[in-house]
């Protein structure tokens, strides 16, 4: 699960001595990207800069710095087989001590981060909008599920907002620019109006639905005799988590199904991200947290 507030202010309370790890700079190849971090203590570490050899030697090196009283620590660390990794790239790692205001100003900067982060609207609480709804949970985005049915959206994840609504179409309309849009409702007819809705938001990056070649096509013909350009179809992606992996599985349980599904719309979803030059922003990003 991506680093939340609540939880930063959890690990601060229960570790108060703690250091801040950010990769400052990265050339070549790195695990992850300049401005990801991690919070290490004496006992507790919470967040990654990438895991393996490099992440180990730091948390390390961090937890020497809190044992010795130092105030931090600068490293340039090779990616290579000095360490016991292949990545082939180098980073520069800021190691700090975190006090209460540098916990503050990270914690803004998450707050920031999230609130930033894309919409996904899931259109019916039936087995596979339950099954997408827990594969989208953890990940970088705001997902709401809607349904005409109230009973149909309890048990869902806490992070996932619940719309109980007579004309789930309308939704559409009030949605966040840049949403992206997956129908899965237990009513074709329903879908076919929220599709239609859905392909007139030119800003959604996805719009998807549950279905087969023969929905459709009755979907293409109910379109064009609304008196829709049949053209605008081509952004339709019918049947969900056939464009993440071309091939097929032809396995339709809902979770597998689910699982498909999520990776191609974080795919077109990331991927207008970069089109449009937004670029996601870490915590710890445009300036460090702690002063050097």
């Amino acid at each position: 699960m991506t680093l939340s507030a609540a939880a930063l202010r959890a690990f601060f309370t229960a570790h108060p001595a703690a250091i801040a790890a950010e990769l400052t700079a990265v050339r070549g190849s790195s695990p992850r990207e300049a401005g990801a971090f991690m919070l290490v203590s004496a006992t507790g570490q919470i967040g990654t800069i990438g895991g393996g050899a490099l992440e180990y030697l730091v948390i390390d090196r961090a937890r020497q710095v809190l044992r010795s009283g130092e105030p931090g620590d600068d490293l340039d660390i090779p990616l290579g087989p000095e360490i016991g990794q292949c990545c082939g790239g180098r980073v520069d790692v800021s190691l700090r001590r975190l006090d209460e205001a540098a916990v503050a100003r990270l914690i803004g900067r998450i707050e920031a981060e999230v609130a930033a982060r894309p919409h996904i609207f899931l259109f019916g609480a039936g087995h596979v909008g339950r099954a997408l709804a827990h594969a989208l949970a953890p990940l970088p985005v705001h997902v709401h599920v809607v349904d005409t049915r109230p009973a149909e959206l309890s048990g869902l994840p806490d992070l996932v907002a619940t719309h109980a609504v007579p004309m789930p179409e309308a939704m559409v309309r009030r949605a966040p620019p840049g949403s992206s849009y997956a129908i899965l409702t237990h009513d074709h007819a329903l879908d076919f109006l929220i599709g239609a809705e859905a392909l007139q938001r030119r800003d959604a990056p996805y719009v998807g639905m549950v279905g087969s070649k023969t929905k459709r096509a009755r979907f293409r013909s109910w379109y064009a005799a609304e008196g829709h350009p049949v053209g605008e179809l081509e952004r339709l992606v019918l049947p969900i988590g056939g464009k993440a992996f071309p091939a097929g599985t032809g396995d339709k349980r809902p979770e597998v199904i689910a699982a498909l599904a999520a990776a191609e719309i974080m795919v077109h979803t990331l991927g207008r991200e970069v089109e449009l030059g937004i670029r996601p922003v870490t915590a710890m990003q445009s300036g460090a947290v702690v002063g050097h």
